[in-house]
Order: structure tokens, then C-alpha cells, then sequence
């Protein structure tokens, strides 16, 4: 058994990377000759390189409720969207971009990791460094831009990952961007299955990553996507109602679970 659960963290954990260099080169190629603006093959390239990476990782993943099409303003133009979601597992990125699509806002460190860093650059992630006032103020500024832009942004506002379904309080700087830019909040909830070993808490990406390539049985997740609304009242006020949607959600999500 031992042995088997080696070979297992060996092949995932080098598949993730073979995955990842692989996909890359294409994509660059691709962006350099089309423009960085090709949001379509972006979508495209994120959307399978996720699904390859759920599958990788023998994910089972359950969507309850579908994701609407944005909204659009008076003037007919798309609105933005910014995707809230508790934080529980590295994975939680991919089955973001796979179910709803756009742009990560991650932590500062990630866009120096060899190839998970080139890539999360590639496809526009926002980086901010939560120890730095500079670095935060940054980061909305660029995410007002994308929302502006008709784009989602996908953010975990309670900043860390955690353990368990409770969720703990929400940063406003996301909401700060959303109300200035007027755009829609879709509120979103994860949970996974007990005893899956998917949570990433007190421990290093790599520790993560080994412990998830070597679990021995499929993992079921739940993603259960809430109603979007718009961000048109003060951000306390939409952080404080987001909150509670994805609170909900989680208990939604780990009903159906059953566990």
C-alpha cells in the first residue's frame, strides 16, 4: 500500500507540473500573436487546464444551481462580476475557473513559483500581498479595472484557507472594487467531503500537494452557486450579505454531501 501511494503522489505531482509546462508554451504563442485581450481562448485554455487538474486529482465534483449569464447595464453593456467563495483547498482554484470562469485574485508569493507562476500570470491573475497597504490598494484598483471591463474576478475574501464549513469574516477590499465599478456579486459555497485530506491548513504548498497526490479514493466536492446581486449599497453592507449567501451555501452544499 505504500508503495502504491508513492507511485500515486509521484504521478499526480509530476503530472501537475508536466500539465501545467506543457499547456503553457501554446498559450503564449497563441496570446502573442492574437493580443492579450483573446479573452475567449483565455477562458478556453483555463477552462480545460482545470478540468485536466480536477481529474488528475480523481475530483468529483457536484454543481448545484447553475452560473447566469452576466447582466448587462442600461446601455446594454456586459456588467462585471465578482465571484465571492469560502477558502478550504488549493483545488478550490481550480473548480472556480472550471464552474464559473475569468480571473483569480491571489496571494503576492504564487507569481514567483516555477511554472504555477508564468501560468497564473499568462491567464491575468491579480496578486496582492496582504501584509502591504500598497499592495492591497493595488490589487482593487486592478479589479475595479477588470469589473469595469464586463470581466469576473474570482476572490476568497476570508483570505486564508481554513478548516471546516464556519465561515470566518470577510475582507471589504473586494466589495470596494465591486461597488465602485457597479458590477454583480455571485456568491458561491465549497464543501468537501470529511475525511477527504483536501483541506489546506497549517502547512506548505508542497506539503499540500503530497498529501492530495497520494490520498487513495476519489474526493467529492460540492459547489453550490447562489444569485448574483448587484453591488449597488455600501461595501460593509455588501460584505456583510455576501457573508451570510455563502455561509448558506456551505450548509447547502454540505447537506447534499450528506456527511
Amino acid at each position: 500500500m505504500e508503495v502504491r501511494g508513492t507511485l500515486r503522489k509521484v504521478a499526480r505531482a509530476s503530472g501537475f507540473i508536466g500539465l501545467t509546462a506543457a499547456m503553457l508554451p501554446p498559450f503564449y504563442v497563441h496570446t502573442r500573436v492574437m493580443g492579450a485581450g483573446d479573452t475567449e481562448t483565455r477562458d478556453r485554455w483555463v477552462s480545460r487546464w482545470s478540468s485536466l487538474l480536477l481529474s488528475l486529482f480523481s475530483i468529483r465534483l457536484e454543481v448545484l444551481g447553475t452560473v447566469p449569464v452576466n447582466g448587462r447595464d442600461d446601455a446594454g453593456a456586459q456588467l462585471g462580476r465578482l465571484c465571492v467563495s469560502n477558502h478550504r483547498s488549493a483545488i478550490d482554484i481550480g473548480i472556480l475557473l472550471n464552474v464559473v470562469g475569468g480571473k483569480m485574485v491571489s496571494r503576492a508569493d504564487i507569481a514567483k513559483w516555477p511554472v504555477v507562476g508564468p501560468a497564473a500570470r499568462s491567464v491575468g491573475t491579480i496578486f496582492v500581498d496582504r501584509k502591504s497597504a500598497q499592495s492591497g490598494v493595488a490589487a482593487i484598483r486592478t479589479m475595479q479595472s477588470e469589473l469595469e471591463r464586463g470581466e469576473t474576478v474570482n476572490v476568497f475574501p476570508e483570505g486564508t484557507t481554513f478548516m471546516g464549513d464556519e465561515i470566518r469574516p470577510f475582507h471589504r477590499g473586494g466589495f470596494v472594487a465591486a461597488r465602485a465599478a457597479r458590477c454583480e456579486v455571485l456568491p458561491v459555497g465549497v464543501a468537501y467531503e470529511k475525511g477527504s485530506g483536501a483541506q489546506f491548513f497549517g502547512e506548505t504548498f508542497l506539503a499540500h500537494l503530497s498529501r492530495m497526490s497520494a490520498a487513495p479514493r476519489p474526493t467529492r466536492v460540492v459547489l453550490a452557486v447562489g444569485s448574483p446581486f448587484l453591488a449597488d449599497a455600501t461595501a460593509a453592507t455588501l460584505t456583510k450579505r455576501a457573508q451570510a449567501d455563502v455561509a448558506e451555501l456551505v450548509a447547502t452544499a454540505r447537506r447534499h454531501l450528506g456527511d
